[in-house]
């Protein structure tokens, strides 16, 4: 009987590395969200300038990418862009098996498909950015690249009806995006408690602006994708550069793009300081 407690904790002292696994995935977390907050952070520049009337290149993460590999050091900032991205795949591959922190019901079923797409979506952007390093610069951007796509749906048998759900799906998770901006729900994620007044204050100010703006543009893309599958026309679908010039022609003009590009740099911001305080 003596030997019970050694057994136990023997067997207690197993999965002693599990702490050092779960520090690997808090880093890769940190790591994907710096990746996301320097590229929103460039193309909200990008979208300023055209806004503004400035010659500028394209407002996405094509533009982005152009930019930083035109700067001293570009190949090895675009290799730690790379390197950022896979981080946050395997971080959020990492959510959708064990659940996310800091989330009511993030354990949940569709919580954890969620975070698989999520985690398939930045297997993309990572798999397009090492393009990218690797020289294959002259790929298309989001503009021609959804143009492609909603040509080669419509083409499929009940192509309208798949592209129009892909619309509302965009316009559904722009809205709920936006909407959960304005009631703080990003809060619960983060750790406040280790923020100074004025830092949280900045941080919540940029989380609701930049979800805000990213929100609309999501949902303004959605809309275009909507009105491609009822025009059976692919040409009226748009990626981000097209969708985000397409406010200058609201009746707010340039001002409301100025706005909604000072919206996504500061969703940059946001994605930073999530690198630092985020329930990862």
């Amino acid at each position: 009987m003596a030997s019970l407690p050694f057994a136990r904790a023997s067997h207690e002292g197993r999965p002693s590395a599990a702490p050092g696994g779960r520090d690997a995935l808090r880093a890769a977390g940190k790591a994907g969200f710096a990746a996301r907050g320097v590229v929103y952070v460039l193309v909200g520049l990008l979208a300023a300038g055209i806004a503004l009337g400035r010659e500028a290149d394209e407002a996405d993460r094509q533009g982005a990418l152009r930019e930083i590999a035109a700067r001293p050091f570009g190949t090895v900032l675009l290799w730690l862009l790379v390197a950022g991205f896979a981080c946050m795949t395997l971080w959020r591959a990492s959510t959708a098996v064990r659940g996310e922190a800091g989330e009511a019901g993030g354990k949940k079923t569709g919580k954890r498909l969620l975070n698989a797409g999520r985690a398939v979506f930045y297997a993309t952007v990572c798999w397009g950015t090492a393009a990218f390093a690797l020289g294959s610069g002259g790929q298309s951007g989001s503009d021609s690249s959804s143009k492609d796509w909603t040509a080669t749906a419509l083409g499929l048998p009940g192509g309208r009806f798949l592209v129009a759900a892909a619309g509302a799906v965009l316009v559904g998770v722009g809205a709920g995006i936006a909407v959960r901006a304005v009631q703080r729900k990003f809060l619960r994620k983060l750790r406040t408690g280790g923020m100074g007044r004025r830092t949280r204050r900045a941080v919540t100010a940029s989380g609701i602006a930049g979800n805000t703006a990213r929100g609309t543009v999501f949902a303004a893309a959605g809309v275009f994708v909507l009105v491609a599958a009822v025009r059976f026309d692919p040409d009226r679908a748009k990626g981000v550069d097209d969708t985000l010039r397409s406010f200058t022609g609201t009746p707010a003009g340039p001002w409301l793009l100025l706005a909604v590009a000072l919206g996504l740099l500061l969703f940059g911001v946001f994605s930073l300081a999530c690198a630092r305080w985020r329930r990862t």
